[in-house]
């Protein structure tokens, strides 16, 4: 077993449930879903549950995506693990190194028997969830990429041209300034600041974020972050910082409710975000490609993923995992995927799903909608924009939140937090290949 989070562990841990009193073999998802989000889910897990009568999801919000992957942690720990574990990208590799922890997914659609086609899935998004093999060790759930969504309505309001371009960097600068001087008090607010403007920037540019193919061709990888490309891109968005033309709300997604509430102009977020904007604006919105900086690295290359994959967890018996694995083929299935994609924004995990969509007219109904989806597919993928699959990310993450809030503060420069986020990551990282070798 691998020295790794989970700690030293018996790989064989057992938390059997006895099934033979109940009618129905349970099957319990833990996930990091609130809001329309977490309605959405609750959905499926009903619909599902609907459709047979051999198995009962049972659906478990734990927290953000941080607090759920600690808690499934601590449950494998105390041996009360679930058997559908919901894990963000970041924790991808602290999961793959989990021997013994796991049960991939490949496995366990194997032995259950239900319909499952690995190539059904979009490259983009297989990839990073997928053994150099090709085997697949976690189902892609809720995959997104960032986009720019844009308030018409304030554009207006601020004298701006709502349809102005904004495929740029350099086009954003100019109507960040216009903007201001229309009166608009939050000209650009983000949500994920380092999914979005550091690792994302470096992927779009097709500049590394780490060595070693971003950590996919081995653990022995150091971060990259501290290049010119992210660092020119930090150092302008110090100076909208500075001038009030980019408002700093929080690392996480905290800048969604300014945006769904109609104070500001301008939100880098994921495309899931689709889901709330809709439900909460009354505003007239657009989305639109995540900006690029013209002239610099490879741009536009292609953006990356985020969100989550189902992990199954290894310790229940035969009979829950084809629960397990029944469940799993219905959330791939063409028409559940197809009405998440169009419910979320999320990106369709199926080839067959993005069809169904477009054949229904909903992008023609609803324009921008498929602006993640050819964002993602333009351009085939680079070693610098496959992904990042990193040990240790999540804590990474938080490192360069801090040195980014230093950034925004006027305490730092971005040269300056780059080389500090790259000193104490590559120190993760040096911890992590040793545990795991």
């Amino acid at each position: 077993m691998k020295k790794i989070v989970f700690g030293a562990l018996a790989a064989a841990t057992t938390a059997m449930s006895p099934i033979g009193a109940y009618a129905q073999t349970e099957v319990q998802f833990w996930h990091a879903f609130t809001g329309r989000l977490g309605e959405l889910v609750a959905a499926q897990v009903e619909e599902f549950n609907n459709s047979q009568s051999d198995y009962k999801i049972v659906a478990s919000h734990k927290g953000n995506y941080s607090e759920t992957l600690n808690a499934g942690i601590a449950a494998f720990r105390a041996g009360e693990q679930p058997h559908i574990l919901m894990v963000f990208e970041v924790g991808t590799a602290t999961m793959m190194a989990a021997e013994g922890a796991i049960k991939p997914v490949y496995e366990v659609m194997a032995e259950s028997g239900a319909e499952f086609d690995p190539d059904a899935y979009i490259g983009a998004v297989k990839g990073y969830y997928t053994t150099t093999d090709g085997q697949m060790l976690s189902l892609p759930f809720n995959s997104s990429t960032p986009v720019l969504w844009v308030n018409r309505d304030a554009m207006e309001a601020a004298g701006v041209d709502p349809d102005t371009d904004l495929s740029t960097w350099q086009n954003v600068d100019e109507v960040l300034g216009q903007l201001k001087a229309g009166g608009e008090d939050c000209p650009l607010v983000t949500a994920w600041q380092s999914w979005i403007h550091v690792e994302n920037l470096s992927a779009y540019h097709d500049v590394p974020f780490a060595t070693q193919e971003n950590g996919f061709a081995g653990l022995d990888t150091e971060l990259a972050l501290n290049g010119e490309a992210q660092v020119a891109h930090l150092a302008k968005m110090g100076e909208w910082a500075k001038d009030g033309e980019f408002i700093y709300t929080g690392r996480r997604n905290e800048g969604g409710a300014n945006f769904r509430s109609g104070e500001c102009a301008l939100f880098t977020e994921s495309s899931a975000g689709y889901a709330g904007i809709k439900d909460e604006a009354e505003f007239d919105f657009d989305v639109r490609p995540l900006p690029y900086w013209e002239g610099v690295g490879n741009a536009p290359q292609n953006t990356i993923i985020g969100g989550a994959s189902l992990w199954v967890m290894q310790g229940h018996e035969a009979e829950e995992y084809k629960g397990v694995g029944e469940f799993l083929s219905f959330l791939s299935s063409t028409p559940v995927q197809a009405k998440w994609h169009q419910d979320t924004g999320y990106l369709p995990i199926t080839t067959a799903a993005g069809e169904a969509t477009r054949e229904a007219g909903f992008y023609e109904e609803n324009p921008g909608t498929d602006v993640a989806v050819k964002q993602m597919t333009a351009n085939e993928p680079t070693a610098n924009s496959k992904g990042i699959r990193l040990g240790s990310f999540d804590q990474i993450r938080g490192i360069i939140d801090e040195e980014l809030e230093g950034v925004w503060a006027g305490d730092k420069t971005a040269q300056e937090a780059m080389d500090s986020a790259k000193e104490r990551g590559d120190a993760l990282l040096r911890r992590f290949e040793q545990a795991n070798k």
